[in-house]
């Protein structure tokens, strides 16, 4: 029998791009909160999603520089088991239930694709980049104090996607800032057969149900991103009105489940 989470199955199963779950994760971001034109909001919703009127096109761009592991130390492995990280939530209702959805998101691994496309995250390869921490500051490391700077970028098939800054004022003392909606997601595998093209293997909504997070050196700030117009993209359509909070802080948490909420698949 072929053994393996993902493809490739082999008979060893070591060749997969994931092991399979719990999956553990630990990252620093930079979380940048904006607001886009409610109708491009609305654009990219899916069916069984409704804009949030009282959100008035409210999202967050997050920059992530994650390390990853499954249950036999695969972060030892860094070359594989790292990789960074960008992608859009915008505020929706799920029948009446605020949540979080995901249009876009890039990122720099396969690993990270194909565990992304399990939980209905519309991965694409990109290169993520973001200013860095170190307890030895100086010129090239900024401190977590404040008026430090912490910027985000993201290029993907040759083009600038997206640009961050994060300038920090103090610390996190309000856990509310740090809370973030539930996010739902479309899961989505199409068939390539002639005569059911149009008719999707897969297509529900899913909630992720990630469990022990973990937030450390949480500081808040002023944010600000430009999603620059770009050949053959849209995520310039979503392009800030203004921007607001920004955050930059240290995670970890574990994925071992995806709630259904309902199913399109015929």
């Amino acid at each position: 029998m072929l053994k393996g989470f993902n493809y490739p199955l082999t008979p060893k199963g070591r060749s997969t791009l994931n092991p399979p779950p719990p999956w553990y994760y630990s990252a620093d971001f930079l979380n940048i909160e904006f607001w886009s034109d409610p109708a491009a909001v609305a654009a990219v919703l899916p069916d069984g999603l409704d804009p949030d009127p009282s959100a008035d096109g409210h999202g967050n761009a997050l920059f992530y520089d994650w390390q990853f592991s499954g249950d036999n130390e695969e972060y030892l492995d860094p070359a594989r088991y790292q990789y960074r990280e960008f992608f859009l939530l915008f505020d929706a209702l799920y029948e009446g239930k605020p949540v979080a959805y995901c249009p876009y998101i890039f990122v720099d691994n396969d690993a990270a694709i194909a565990r992304g496309w399990t939980q209905g995250y519309p991965k694409r390869l990109g290169q993520v980049f973001q200013t860095r921490y170190y307890a030895a500051t100086g010129k090239a490391g900024p401190a977590l104090a404040p008026g430090s700077k912490f910027a985000g970028s993201l290029t993907s098939a040759g083009q600038r996607l997206a640009e961050g800054v994060v300038t920090l004022k103090e610390p996190v003392t309000d856990p509310q800032l740090l809370k973030q909606r539930p996010i739902v997601n479309l899961l989505y595998t199409p068939r390539l057969a002639a005569d059911r093209q149009d008719k999707p293997a897969v297509l529900e909504l899913a909630e992720n149900v990630p469990h022990d997070i973990k937030i450390e050196q949480a500081w808040v700030g002023e944010g600000s991103l430009t999603l620059p117009v770009a050949k053959g993209e849209e995520i310039s359509d979503l392009v800030p009105i203004r921007s607001g909070r920004g955050i930059r802080a240290s995670m970890a948490y574990v994925v071992d489940d995806l709630k259904t909420l309902k199913s399109f698949t015929v």
